[in-house]
């Protein structure tokens, strides 16, 4: 099994469609709601995902943990003269006990046309990464043209 840290192909055909805002809150008109999901070693998620889906490969609603993750916080979009980008804030989890491989980003929002909690991205940790009775964090990189979580350069 395994999870590749990848843009869905779904997602940039969305993208193009106008499906997906990534404006901060606050910003007009207001951005989509977008979701970090946790899973296990177990799962195969590819360039061709193109949903997210509650199961057996996510991590187990438990301690400090519910299938379906957490809203993500949008940073908004920059642009720079070649490159476009966005990103996200940081995300906890506290008084945790699990273990994840990988993640998944989402749009949770009720969108006319775009299929239900439409998958963004997948994220491979590099390895099995675990917390016990502790806080789990994803640190997501500096919003700029050369780190930011997504960006669409010329």
């Amino acid at each position: 099994m395994a999870i590749a840290s990848v843009l869905q192909n779904s997602f940039k055909a969305q993208l193009l469609g106008g499906y997906h805002s990534f404006n901060a809150s606050g910003d007009t008109p207001a951005g989509s709601t977008f979701k970090l999901a946790l899973f296990l070693d177990t799962a195969t998620i590819t360039a061709a995902s193109t949903v997210y889906a509650a199961g057996v490969t996510e991590v187990a609603t438990a301690t400090g943990y519910t299938q379906g993750g957490k809203a993500l916080t949008n940073t908004g979009v920059g642009t720079t003269t070649v490159t476009s980008f966005t990103d996200f804030s940081d995300l906890s989890w506290t008084s945790s006990s699990f273990t994840t491989r990988g993640c998944v980003i989402y749009n949770s929002s009720s969108i006319t046309g775009l299929t239900a909690d439409s998958l963004v991205c997948s994220i491979d940790f590099g390895g099995n990464k675990t917390v016990s009775s502790g806080t789990f964090t994803i640190q997501f990189p500096t919003n700029d043209a050369t780190d930011a979580i997504i960006r669409i350069t010329s």
